[in-house]
């Protein structure tokens, strides 16, 4: 009478572990989803600021963004040869007498004060 019971049982236990294993299976699919989806995510982003890095470099260097170039002289003197200058035997010059008298170092009289109103 009592096999009718564990018959039962043993069902019940088949069940909850089918559904454990089924539950195992869907979390790890998720698991290796997101994984995947991570990945392609970091490669996708890491593509699209390398296009933006290229498109800003192109649109300064070669497209309307290029600075214009500055006019340069198509004339280059041709060089020269300077003569260097001969040394003189002149004297030194003599210092000349100025016209008014040469202010003293050593004067310590102070300015005279603004007036206030």
């Amino acid at each position: 009478m009592a096999t009718g019971a564990g018959k039962k049982d043993a069902r019940a236990a088949s069940e909850r572990a089918r559904l454990y294993r089924a539950r195992q299976e869907f979390h790890e699919g998720t698991v290796k989803r997101r994984t995947r989806d991570n990945v392609i995510a970091g490669v996708g982003g890491g593509i699209l600021i390398l296009a933006i890095m290229g498109g800003q470099w192109a649109y300064f260097n070669v497209g309307p963004g290029t600075p214009e170039p500055a006019p340069t002289s198509t004339q280059t003197p041709a060089p020269t040869e300077t003569a260097t200058p001969e040394p003189t035997d002149s004297a030194t010059p003599e210092p000349t007498d100025t016209a008014g008298p040469t202010p003293d170092p050593t004067d310590t009289t102070s300015p005279t004060p603004t007036p206030t109103p």
